[in-house]
């Protein structure tokens, strides 16, 4: 198994601590699940799927997610320029750890897709 290259040992207080550090923030857990809902995406089609999102932001947090192994970059020696990006590995065992805590969130938080 893949691991995350991340601080030294002895950096994090348990493993949640180590896992909100690689998705921390709001838009790195809805890159990831818009690349679940489409496993190979251009640029523009992720910054359409997560609303709100600046170019900027969307751009750093790819690269930091691919830094730590979660994101997969392809570019394609094409003119233009195509880049396509997809979940690896570490990135699918991610979001899979993730859904319970997003049926969590549809359960018990109004707004949320589920009964308020």
């Amino acid at each position: 198994m893949a691991t995350v290259p991340r601080p030294a040992v002895g950096a994090y207080v348990c493993g949640i601590d180590a896992a909100m550090d690689v998705i921390g923030g709001k838009w790195k857990v809805l890159i990831l699940w818009a690349l679940d809902a489409r496993p190979q995406c251009r640029f523009g089609e992720l910054r359409r799927l997560v609303p709100g999102i600046t170019e900027k932001v969307l751009s750093a947090h790819l690269r930091e997610l691919e830094t730590d192994g979660i994101v997969h970059r392809k570019a394609y020696e094409e003119v233009p320029p195509r880049v396509e990006y997809s979940l690896t590995q570490v990135g699918r065992e991610l979001n899979a750890a993730l859904k319970p805590l997003g049926a969590w969130g549809r359960e018990h938080v109004p707004g949320a897709g589920g009964p308020a």
